[in-house]
């Protein structure tokens, strides 16, 4: 898949009059990247307390900083734990120790803290010889479980040894047999993530007490190729710490064509060979979950083998009688996670569903579902007691917070907002609601999208639009705060109506829905937006036909190329890590089952060139008339820079006005808080020169 950042907005409809709007200030860069982020809570073993980590931006100092707060889950109390930590000393993975005892990770070593406001934790667990990469504790058990990148041995203490003898070499050649060398941003070494477990005995003397460290993959098959290892994905611990669930990509020949991901339940003592639960699928695992009592872990699992974008059926093993079973297998939305309840009688699953990203229960004995949350969407979710769930809940107008939920009612109570972190930053501010639409797109099927209207709005008057396009393309822009690139209220404040379509193969509407986009990359998504758009301008008045522009990333961007070679109704585009040539993008890109599987095959055979060139936007080089912004990352492995070269040369060639701005230290996303600055600018200033925004 050509993974972007997915747009986000709510679907919450209240049109603000211009006298309501004109002394609000509109979402401006410099507020927009400064706003806070926070992390997933992590609920206390009491019950009463959740840590959380919140993170933010500084773009006068280009420096990023985090702190750890603890949250008092009744009173909805939230207390700073420690300073605020800069740049490499940021914390991350937040824990419990116990009721009283919290920790996190920082600069690749495991620290404790007690508790007390403004302090600085103690160092536990430090490997000098690697980084610890995450973490994970069970207080009852004691089991401490960890992940570093080891070599080819699997041992933590011949690491260093490793890396000097890297350093050292005289050469710096990288030699390859197989076609997994490299993946999204980074080309393959023998250095992969490896999954460990220590005992733990409490604390004597104030001082823990650790066993040696178990490498709980040593029992996995050995692979000739150093480069094509077990590396763990994915893994999670029974509460009990008796049970270990761990998800790997099976390695092999094949891996860059096979979505072949697999689920391993083994024991935290690494004394017997871990058990294989997907065995009967060759499609992509994730999601290990275990009940509360640890007697039975559930996952998701796509069955068909070679496509990623495959429904998610729910999945059920019972550890002591060894039965398999399907939850909901009816069920024809695909969750993206899986939570027990306190009872071990449902599962709760975060799924989207038509553009909100809901959560749903399912009563595991007859598959019933109820929705526990409407529009907007939910981040993540933790236990916390039963019946009562913390969730991380965004919309269009309000950023991510912590809320707090009662699932044990059959009726809908409201969540209640534990934390406000950007609530003094957007007081204040334009946030336009997102309007709701739907048309009648390709196939005579009912399409979704919604309109954002620009800040200062005014009937009367006309403003230039805005078209995103989403990438994937089986995905879907969801009603969410975004914090990347493509937050439509960004758009809406720069002066622009700002139109989000979900088109055919979006996810969220059901699997035939996303199948759709099969062999139709050019065709019905095409459809839809065209479609889409008509339906916009007949039912606004103030839309300015004339300055419209479309923009969009991943796939996004290779329908940008598309439109530009098939209309010329838009007065410009903006294409970030597109697509210009489907055939020599199949022979550069890093992922073939992607791209075999929606294509129908692979180009080096006549009838799959025929299906590759049908949507191919270079063969219609000629009909390319738009001016474009073109922005791409060096270390962008799925689509790479010559894909965004290619067609920023063939405007120039042809005397067309064309911009390229190159990233070289980014990837497929714009990730460096700087460089969304200054991306934002760059889009900012194509769209006003070529609209008059």
């Amino acid at each position: 898949m050509w993974a972007c950042v997915v747009v986000v907005w709510s679907c919450c409809v209240s049109i603000c009059s211009a006298l309501e709007t004109d002394n609000l200030k509109p979402l401006d860069s410099h507020l927009f990247h400064s706003l806070r982020r926070i992390s997933s809570p992590v609920v206390s073993p009491n019950q009463q307390q959740a840590l959380f980590v919140t993170s933010y931006y500084d773009p006068d100092a280009n420096k990023d900083y985090n702190f750890l707060s603890l949250l008092d889950i009744e009173l909805g109390n939230t207390t700073q734990l420690t300073p605020v930590l800069e740049g490499s000393s940021r914390l991350s993975n937040p824990l419990w120790f116990g009721p009283s005892s919290a920790g996190y990770l920082s600069k690749g070593a495991l620290y404790q803290h007690d508790l007390t406001s403004h302090t600085n934790g103690t160092l536990m667990f430090n490997i000098t010889t690697a980084n610890i990469n995450s973490v994970m504790f069970r207080v009852s058990s004691g089991t401490l479980l960890f992940t570093v990148s080891t070599f080819a041995d699997g041992n933590i203490s011949s690491v260093a040894r490793h890396l000097s003898d890297e350093k050292n070499r005289t050469d710096s050649a990288m030699v390859f047999d197989n076609l997994w060398a490299r993946h999204w941003n980074r080309w393959m070494s023998e250095q992969k993530s490896t999954l460990f477990a220590i005992d733990t005995t409490g604390e004597t003397s104030g001082k823990w007490q650790l066993g040696s460290e178990v490498n709980l993959m040593q029992w996995l098959p050995a692979t000739k190729d150093p480069l094509l290892r077990w590396e763990v994905e994915g893994y999670t611990a029974s509460d009990d710490g008796e049970h270990v669930a761990f998800v790997v990509r099976n390695p092999g020949l094949d891996m860059a064509w096979s979505t072949n991901i697999d689920i391993y339940l083994t024991t935290p003592d690494g004394n017997s060979k871990p058990k294989l639960l997907t065995e009967a699928f060759k499609g992509a695992a994730s999601g290990p979950t275990f009940s509360t009592d640890g007697s039975t872990v559930a996952w998701l699992q796509m069955e068909t083998p070679g496509y990623e974008s495959d429904i998610n059926r729910i999945y059920v093993y019972n550890i002591t009688t060894g039965n398999v079973s399907a939850v909901a297998r009816d069920w024809d939305l695909s969750p993206h996670s899986l939570m027990w309840s306190a009872d071990n009688k449902e599962l709760y699953a975060l799924t989207p569903d038509r553009g909100d990203r809901r959560l749903f229960s399912i009563d595991i004995a007859t598959g019933k579902l109820r929705a526990l949350t409407g529009y907007g969407s939910v981040g993540s979710i933790a236990r916390a007691g039963a019946g009562k769930l913390l969730a991380v809940y965004s919309n269009m107008t309000e950023s991510s917070d912590i809320y707090a939920m009662d699932t044990s009612s059959e009726l809908h109570k409201p969540m209640r907002r534990l934390t406000n972190v950007n609530g003094e930053r957007l007081g204040g501010v334009y946030l336009s609601e997102a309007e709701d639409f739907w048309f009648t797109g390709a196939m005579r099927d009912k399409v979704h999208g919604w309109l954002l209207r620009p800040a200062g709005f005014n009937a009367t008057q006309k403003y230039p639009l805005a078209l995103l396009i989403h990438g994937g393309p089986q995905q879907a822009s969801m009603h969410a705060f975004g914090l990347g690139q493509w937050n439509p209220n960004m758009y809406a404040s720069a002066g622009y109506v700002t139109v989000v379509i979900n088109f055919h193969g979006s996810s969220s509407y059901g699997q035939n829905f996303t199948d759709s986009i099969r062999m139709q990359w050019g065709g019905y998504p095409y459809e839809d937006l065209m479609k889409g758009l008509d339906y916009v301008i007949s039912s606004h008045e103030f839309i300015d036909t004339s300055r419209m522009v479309a923009l969009g990333a991943s796939y996004g961007g290779y329908m940008v190329n598309w439109i530009n070679a098939n209309t010329d109704r838009f007065r410009a585009l903006v294409a970030h890590d597109g697509q210009f040539n489907v055939v020599s993008g199949y022979y550069s890109t890093d992922e073939l089952w992607f791209i075999e599987h929606d294509l129908g095959g692979a180009p080096f055979t006549t009838a799959g060139r025929i299906q590759y060139d049908m949507y191919n936007p270079e063969r219609l080089a000629d009909k390319f008339k738009t001016p474009t912004l073109f922005i791409h990352g060096a270390n962008d492995f799925r689509l790479t820079l010559e894909q965004s070269l290619a067609p920023w040369t063939l405007l120039r060639r042809k005397g067309i006005p064309s911009r390229l701005v190159y990233f070289p230290d980014e990837d497929h996303w714009t990730n460096k808080m700087g460089n969304s600055v200054r991306w934002y600018a760059e889009v900012f200033k194509w769209m006003a020169e070529w609209t008059s925004a």
